[in-house]
């Protein structure tokens, strides 16, 4: 008996240590306007389940990570064209949480819609990230957004804790440059692709928005448990480090990103604040992302 007690602790402690850092959901939708075939159909659903192997169980850190440990993320695969038997085109949305102390709240800590995801995929194939290597465009936006959300948590719990991350993040681009997909230049209209999503967050300039990720979580967010005013009046002078960026990178794609993935937190979070708090936070998100002036006007009502 005790040496089956002991041979079932001995897996559990196995199954444990490995456990990977990531708890990614992967839903695949197509476009209404889309005819899908029953063969496509059944491409699609071993095409969800070659992503959800690929992000949960590939190791991206060195660090040990229990199963309640693993950082929640979704990713919904938009398919809009088939230019071409086993070519698809499309968008992705990634989003990834956080909890806060002490609670069973979670905070959103990254959303991002990458519109332009153009990949070759075929029946029974398996998605391998090779650090260093380019091996196919789905395989390494995969991973670009598997680092770029370990290193957006990195960051909500130590200063610039991230930066491994993003670095790893910034070498896919790298090597994905010369493949001829989109996404991965400095020169791509618009600046909202993964070129700048990490060259900005590396950048000197976006120090401030690093110590906001970081101080906005563990000041703010996993302090409302305890004290409710303290915890958002940290929120609040953490977003008032991003008017440094505002002042030389007005509308960059990292800040836009971070203030909108926080909204809808922030008006459920000042509630039932007074109307003196409500307007300061309804002005200093309105100077950070004016067009979305009406969207933070809603915190008033």
């Amino acid at each position: 008996m005790k040496s089956l007690v002991a041979g079932l602790c001995i897996v559990l402690c196995l199954l444990n240590a490995k456990a990977q850092e990531l708890n990614c959901q992967v839903t695949i939708i197509t476009d209404a306007r889309l005819e899908v075939t029953s063969v496509e159909k059944e491409i699609f659903d071993q095409l969800k389940q070659t992503i959800y192997d690929m992000m949960n169980t590939t190791q991206w850190t060195k660090d040990k990570f229990k199963v309640e440990e693993r950082i929640n993320c979704n990713i919904q695969l938009q398919i809009n064209s088939i230019p071409s038997p086993g070519t698809y085109s499309g968008s992705m949305q990634i989003q990834s949480s956080r909890p806060s102390f002490n609670s069973s709240y979670n905070t959103t800590v990254f959303n991002f819609q990458d519109d332009d995801i153009t990949f070759s995929y075929s029946r029974n194939s398996v998605l391998i990230y090779a650090p260093n290597q380019f091996r196919d465009n789905l395989t390494s936006v995969l991973a670009f957004y598997a680092y770029f959300i370990i290193g957006m948590d990195y960051d909500s719990f130590s200063l610039k804790g991230g930066t491994p991350y993003f670095n790893e993040a910034q070498s896919i681009v790298s090597n994905a440059q010369g493949s001829g997909a989109s996404g991965w230049k400095s020169n791509e209209s618009g600046k909202r692709n993964r070129f700048y999503l990490v060259d900005n967050v590396l950048h000197q300039l976006f120090e401030p928005l690093r110590e906001c990720n970081y101080e906005y979580h563990r000041n703010g967010v996993d302090k409302l448990y305890d004290d409710k005013l303290a915890g958002r009046k940290a929120i609040f002078d953490a977003l008032t480090k991003l008017n440094k960026v505002v002042a030389t990178r007005p509308n960059a794609i990292n800040l836009l990103n971070f203030v909108q993935a926080k909204q809808v937190e922030l008006k459920n979070l000042y509630a039932d604040a007074d109307v003196k708090d409500k307007n300061e936070i309804v002005s200093l998100l309105k100077r950070l992302d004016p067009a979305n002036a009406s969207k933070y006007q809603e915190i008033l009502n």
